[in-house]
């Protein structure tokens, strides 16, 4: 891990150094002079956004710190106990990378406004712009963090081959503290994602409210959530966002299931697999998941790109009949405002428990609280079956579902109106 952050850190000087000659280069303007420098500071606060969500998400799920200790603590009192505080963990996360995102929207977007560009009135328009260049300073990093991002699925596999190889006790535990780092690199990269996703949906929510003022010929710049339909809107939001998970995460539990009762079988009529004397079928295993992972994910998707398609047309209508223009646009508006606030905490609630239990597990493994087999690794390893469906399935699907809500408006706006 050590290594790996010694990476990110030089990435991000190198990350630094190169956006400000960038900025220089391509954003040197003779009616803002200055304006280079606050863009090159709006693209700082994005790669400082950046690290601040790694460095986040490696406190809540790295077993050298103390929430993953606390939620190991809680294993060895039973199952209940390491789901409560695997859930309140989890639950906790959120706070800190809000207050970064918040923080980073509002700096950048000031640092754009007082760039000194000036439309033909004299009004301020870098704002936006500046969220923009935050944007792709926080991507600036992209290509390190996907290879971290890389290093847990590998050191995964690898240890699941050290294991089906029968190779001796102490080349297992070298891939487990492997893999308990690739954990780590995984929840910073979801991290990574979703702060990224938030700053890129504010700027495809602007898009949208322009979009909607140059078809609709009328200003559109704000949505009153104080009216009843618009804030509907918003319920619906935010509800989609909880069924599109709890579908994600059913489809799993349904999977697992089917895999359960095939392996049961398995052992059944072919009593020698343990012992090694025969070989189980694994194709049979594969198939099941790979079937059910394209077939499960039909209804979310459904969900996902349907719905503010349909509440966006029966809202128009609506608005037509009560003499209420541009309502179809401003309940869609609000649906996705709400939307991509929910989808931002509730992915990052997923991630990071989901992370926190697979580490606590690990961190038992390394021989704490009784090691493995103990009473305490017993309940650590309900605790990571409860979070591979939220960090492996429905937390990284949410980053997806924010994007391509935001992506959906933009393109159908026309319909709305």
């Amino acid at each position: 891990m050590a290594v790996l952050q010694k990476g990110y850190s030089l990435t991000i000087i190198l990350a630094v150094l190169t956006f400000g000659a960038s900025t220089r280069w391509l954003l040197y303007t003779e009616q803002a002079p200055s304006a280079w420098f606050s863009f090159a500071l709006c693209g700082l606060v994005g790669i400082i956004t950046a690290y601040a969500f790694v460095w986040i998400s490696k406190y809540y799920t790295d077993y050298k710190h103390e929430p993953v200790r606390t939620l190991a603590l809680a294993s060895s009192t039973g199952h209940g106990t390491n789901i409560i505080a695997g859930v309140s963990l989890g639950l906790e996360s959120t706070a800190l990378p809000v207050l970064v995102i918040s923080v980073a929207i509002i700096s950048a977007y000031w640092l754009g406004n007082t760039s000194g560009l000036v439309d033909e009135n004299g009004t301020p328009t870098g704002g936006l712009f500046g969220t923009a260049v935050a944007t792709m300073g926080m991507l600036s990093t992209a290509a390190y963090v996907l290879t971290m991002d890389m290093f847990g699925p590998i050191a995964d596999n690898a240890g699941g081959i050290v294991e089906m190889s029968q190779q001796p006790e102490s080349v297992r535990e070298i891939t487990d503290l492997l893999d308990a780092v690739g954990n780590t690199t995984k929840a910073t990269t979801k991290g990574f994602a979703i702060g990224s996703a938030a700053l890129a949906s504010f700027l495809l929510f602007s898009a949208y409210m322009d979009e909607v003022s140059a078809f609709a010929n009328v200003p559109f710049k704000e949505v009153d959530i104080a009216i009843p339909e618009v804030f509907v809107g918003g319920l619906l939001g935010s509800m989609l966002i909880f069924l599109f998970s709890a579908w994600a995460c059913a489809a799993v539990g349904r999977t697992a299931q089917e895999v359960v009762n095939e392996v049961r079988r398995q052992f059944i009529e072919r009593p020698g697999i343990m012992e090694y004397k025969e070989k189980p079928d694994y194709s049979r295993c594969v198939a099941i998941v790979a079937s059910a992972a394209l077939r499960e994910m039909i209804k979310p998707g459904a969900l996902a790109i349907a719905s503010p398609i349909v509440v966006g047309i029966v809202f128009r209508i609506l608005g037509y009949y009560t003499g209420q223009p541009l309502l179809g646009a401003k309940v869609v508006a609000s649906m996705l405002m709400f939307a991509t606030v929910c989808g931002i905490l509730m992915a990052l609630f997923l991630n990071t428990a989901g992370g926190a239990w697979d580490n606590a597990k690990k961190y038992i493994e390394t021989g704490a609280l009784g090691g493995k087999g103990s009473e305490a690794h017993k309940a650590a390893v309900t605790g990571d079956t409860v979070g591979d469906p939220f960090k492996d399935t429905a937390g990284p699907s949410i980053h997806v579902l924010i994007k391509m809500l935001a992506t959906i408006t933009l393109v159908m706006a026309p319909v709305f109106l």
